[in-house]
């Protein structure tokens, strides 16, 4: 059974916390959705200030939404394209500390002030990206950056 954890460490005590809970969450699990819609609760409930957390998984040159947490999103997005779009395309994690200033922003929420969104790559090819919405502007740092990123390859060597 799943408990509500309580995230009383540092911020990098917090973050390796949470991806040893998704490594215990998706161990000896196949199934990608399941893993995927687990790993989307399981940042919902610890990260704070955010509205909007998901996967995109890639499907040719685009984009298609996978499980999140939210409210609904944009269903597809092609590579290049807004700050998902480009994260794969580029192969590098987008930090985006005002939505308003990235062009070609895709806005699925109009409450999304700040964004990161990190490649997952699998076998040197993307095959998908995690991306999170905070309300606020600045939100995600060098410290977010740094851990999501762990937090998708641990997803992606499941």
């Amino acid at each position: 059974m799943f408990h509500r954890m309580a995230y009383n460490g540092t911020r990098e005590e917090n973050y390796t916390l949470v991806i040893e809970q998704l490594k215990a969450l998706i161990a000896g699990e196949p199934n990608l959705i399941a893993n995927l819609a687990n790993a989307a609760a399981l940042l919902n409930q610890f990260l704070e200030q955010i509205n909007w957390v998901g996967f995109y998984l890639a499907d040719g040159d685009e984009l298609v939404l996978g499980p999140f947490q939210g409210l609904p999103a944009c269903v597809r997005i092609p590579f290049g394209k807004g700050v998902c779009g480009t994260a794969a395309a580029e192969r590098r994690t987008v930090v985006v500390p005002d939505v308003h200033q990235f062009p070609g922003h895709i806005a699925c929420d109009a409450a999304s002030q700040s964004e990161i969104v990190v490649p997952l790559i699998k076998d040197g090819r993307v095959i998908g990206v995690l991306d999170i919405d905070s309300p606020i502007k600045n939100r995600f740092d060098d410290v977010d950056r740094r851990y999501l990123e762990q937090f998708a390859a641990a997803l992606v060597s499941a």
